[in-house]
C-alpha cells in the first residue's frame, strides 16, 4: 500500500470557508432503566444535556479539529438556540460574520435522546427535530450571497454543506459555484437528497451518499459497475471536475477526467454512521486546498470517515488520529517501510506525545524467544519500531546458509504482530544510521549478548537502554542446527 501520510504534513493550515445548513445539535444523556408504567416507552433518567455544532456547523468544527482557519456563512434564528451556536461557532471559527441572523426562521435543532441500558454502548432512543425548511426571503439571501462572495476571494475552498433546510438556494449556490470558476477555488458540495442537482451545475466536488445516488440517477448503485457508472454520470452530466460517491461500508468511489475507482475501506465496527458525510466533505476540503492529487485526498477521507463511524454521536477527528489510520492500513498491507517515511511517522507521534521504542535483528524463523522480546518492548512505550537485517547482511552476518526466510517475508510476519507498529529493513552492518535518525526514546535487545550494539548513540542522547529476558533454549541458530542434525540422522538411517 502506497504511503499516503507523507500529505498529512503537507496540509499546513488553510483558509476555508463553510457554507450551508447551521444546526444546533443537542443531545440528552441519561439510563433507559425502565418501561413507563403510563404508555409503553422507556423511561430515561437524565444525566447530561450537551450541545454541539451540527449540520455545516459540523464540517467547520470537523476543519477546525483539522487545524485549518475556517470561516463560517449561514442563517440562524433570533432566539435562544441561535444566540448558542454563533456562541460555538465563535470559538470554533472566530470568523462568523457572514452568518446572518433571520428573524422570521428558527434556529434549526436536532434533539437525541440518548440512553444506556446496564451500562452498554448508548444507543438513540428518539430524535426530535425543529427546523423551517422554507427558502430563504429575497433580502436574507441577498445578504448572505455578499457575505459569502466578500469572503472567498481570501479563502483557499469553499465547502457547501446543503441539509435542504432553505438556505442553499439555487441562486445562492449560482452566485458561489460560477464566483469559486472565477477566481480558481474549489468549491465542493455534500448535496441534498432528492431534488435537481443541476443546480449543483459546474462545482469542483459533489459527495452524495448512496441513496442519494440512486434518486439522481433512478436506478439502483449496487455492485461496482452500477456505481462507476453513476459517478461517471454525474461528473458528466453535471460538468463536474470530479464526483464522488460515499458508499457506507464500501468505501468512496470516484469519476474525474482521467479515470474512475473504487477505493474500498478496511471492515470495522460501526457505532453511528452520523457525521460520516461531513467528515468526507471537510477532509477533501481541507486536502484539495493544500493542493493534494484527489486520489489521495480520497484514501485520506475514506480514513478519517471510518474513524468517524466507529463513534457514537459526531466527534471531530484529529490530524494525528488519522495518521495513525494510515499507519494502521500500512501495517494490515504487510509492507515495511523506507527510512524517509518512517521519520514522518515518527515525527508526528512525538508531536502527539507519545514515545517511541526500538529494536532490530535478523528475525529469521520467528519463534517464541522473538514473539518474548517484541511483546516485552511493546510494553516498555507507545510505539514500536522493529528493524530487520536484509538478506545481504543476513548473509554477512551468519553465513551463504542465512536466512531461511528472505527478508519480505520476514517483514510480513512482524508486521502481522498486534505488538508491532512499523517493521523497516536495512542493509547496513549495525543499525547506527537508523538510531542517529529516529532517535527512539528506548532501544530494546534480546538475546544471550551483554553488548548492545548502538548503547552510546541512544545514551548520548538521554534515552534508555534495556536487556529484554531470554526464553533459554530458543534461538534461531539452535533450531537450524537441530533441523540440520535431525535430517542428516534420518539420511543415515
Amino acid at each position: 500500500m502506497y504511503d499516503y501520510s507523507k500529505w498529512i504534513f503537507q496540509l499546513g493550515h488553510p483558509r476555508l470557508l463553510v457554507v450551508g445548513d447551521l444546526m444546533l445539535d443537542r443531545y440528552i444523556w441519561g439510563d433507559a432503566e425502565r418501561v413507563s408504567p403510563e404508555a409503553p416507552v422507556l423511561i430515561l433518567r437524565e444525566d447530561l444535556d450537551e450541545v454541539r455544532p451540527g449540520g455545516a456547523a459540523n464540517v467547520a468544527s470537523f476543519l477546525h479539529a483539522l487545524e485549518a482557519k475556517v470561516v463560517v456563512a449561514g442563517v440562524v434564528g433570533d432566539d435562544a438556540e441561535g444566540r448558542i451556536l454563533r456562541n460555538l461557532l465563535g470559538v470554533i471559527s472566530g470568523e462568523i460574520t457572514a452568518v446572518v441572523t433571520d428573524e422570521s426562521r428558527q434556529t434549526t435543532v436536532k434533539q437525541r435522546f440518548v440512553g444506556k441500558t446496564a451500562q452498554r454502548q448508548p444507543h438513540q432512543i428518539l430524535r426530535v427535530d425543529r427546523e423551517t425548511r422554507t427558502p430563504l426571503s429575497a433580502e436574507v439571501e441577498a445578504k448572505l450571497i455578499d457575505g459569502i462572495l466578500q469572503a472567498m476571494p481570501t479563502c483557499d475552498a469553499v465547502l457547501i454543506s446543503d441539509y435542504a433546510k432553505g438556505v442553499c438556494t439555487p441562486k445562492l449556490l449560482r452566485a458561489v459555484i460560477d464566483r469559486g470558476r472565477e477566481l480558481g477555488k474549489p468549491v465542493l458540495i455534500d448535496p441534498s437528497r432528492g431534488g435537481d442537482y443541476q443546480r449543483y451545475a459546474g462545482a469542483t466536488v459533489i459527495t452524495p451518499n448512496r441513496l442519494a445516488t440512486e434518486l439522481v440517477i433512478g436506478s439502483p448503485v449496487r455492485d461496482a459497475d452500477s456505481i462507476l457508472a453513476a459517478a461517471k454520470t454525474l461528473r458528466d452530466n453535471l460538468r463536474l471536475d470530479a464526483a464522488v460517491l460515499t458508499l457506507d461500508r464500501d468505501g468512496l468511489a470516484y469519476a474525474d477526467s482521467q479515470q474512475s475507482a473504487v477505493i474500498p475501506c478496511r471492515p470495522r465496527e460501526v457505532c453511528d454512521v452520523t457525521g460520516a458525510g461531513d467528515m468526507v466533505l471537510s477532509m477533501l476540503g481541507i486536502c484539495l486546498a493544500a493542493e493534494i492529487p484527489l486520489v489521495d485526498c480520497l484514501h485520506m477521507a475514506n480514513a478519517a470517515a471510518g474513524l468517524e463511524v466507529e463513534r457514537f454521536g459526531v466527534e471531530p477527528i484529529t490530524r494525528s488520529e488519522i495518521l495513525r489510520e494510515l499507519d494502521r492500513n500500512q501495517i494490515e498491507s504487510r509492507q515495511p517501510m523506507t527510512l524517509d517515511q518512517l521519520r514522518i511517522h515518527v515525527e508526528e507521534h512525538r508531536r502527539a506525545g507519545q514515545s517511541i521504542v526500538f529494536t532490530n535483528g535478523c528475525f529469521d524463523l520467528l519463534h517464541v524467544g522473538h514473539v518474548s522480546l517484541l511483546e516485552e518492548a511493546a510494553h516498555l512505550s507507545d510505539v514500536l519500531i522493529v528493524a530487520i537485517n536484509s538478506d545481504a547482511s543476513v548473509r554477512k552476518l551468519k553465513g551463504p546458509e542465512r536466512p531461511i526466510i528472505g527478508e519480505r517475508d520476514r517483514a510480513r510476519m512482524l508486521a502481522a504482530l498486534a505488538c508491532v507498529d512499523y517493521v523497516l529493513v536495512f542493509d547496513d552492518d549495525t543499525p547506527h544510521r537508523l538510531l542517529d535518525a529516529i532517535r527512539p526514546d528506548v532501544l530494546v535487545k534480546g538475546g544471550t549478548t551483554g553488548h548492545i550494539v548502538g548503547r552510546e548513540i541512544v545514551e548520548a542522547y538521554g534515552g534508555r537502554v534495556i536487556h529484554a529476558n531470554a526464553i533459554p533454549g530458543f534461538s534461531t541458530t539452535q533450531i537450524v542446527n537441530h533441523l540440520y542434525t535431525n535430517s542428516s540422522a534420518e539420511d543415515r538411517s
